[in-house]
């Protein structure tokens, strides 16, 4: 892992983001039943676990520290496509998702009431939309964008801003 984590050292200004990348990496590889909580991420128990200095540490990188996500990425996707068996070709498709997370209350960004397919019903929750790249055992994930619903815009699904994941910008 540290040979391939090093690849986006340039990527980050200081030894501690370049760590912080790494403990990051560490948890979203680990086998662990909760890897969306950043306890987990960190190898923490939850709510027990949120004052400890890993879980502050990594909290700090995600949400504190300028870092670009797009630009890891693009270094990620990058760096499949050099090897041959995550590489792009004719035989794989390009696949397009959306999944949710039920959420109660209405603080946590781009929470709304929608479609959870997989409770099959309509509920709180937050939907990201992702692309991903696959052919037999090789997939990987290309784009992810959350769905931001009408009501978070000030003129509603009239603003401007407002995308739904069939409109091509939605992915802009």
């Amino acid at each position: 892992m540290e040979e391939y984590a090093a690849r986006f050292d340039d990527l980050f200004v200081s030894l501690a983001q370049r760590r912080g990348f790494r403990e990051y990496l560490t948890g979203l590889l680990a086998p662990r039943d909760r890897n969306k909580t950043i306890t987990c991420l960190a190898g923490a128990e939850p709510v027990t676990g949120a004052g400890l200095p890993t879980v502050q540490r990594l909290q700090f990188f995600l949400s504190e520290t300028a870092w670009d996500a797009g630009k890891v990425s693009d270094r990620r996707l990058e760096l499949l496509r050099e090897q041959p068996e995550t590489t792009p070709h004719d035989s794989g498709v390009i696949d397009i998702d959306d999944s949710g997370d039920r959420k109660d209350g209405t603080a946590t960004a781009h929470v709304g009431r929608q479609w959870l397919g997989r409770w099959g019903k309509t509920d709180n929750c937050v939907v990201t939309v992702t692309t991903v790249w696959t052919a037999g055992r090789v997939y990987y994930p290309l784009h992810a964008q959350p769905y931001t619903p009408a009501h978070h815009f000030p003129r509603g699904r009239s603003d401007p801003a407002f995308r739904t994941d069939g409109d091509p910008r939605f992915w802009l």
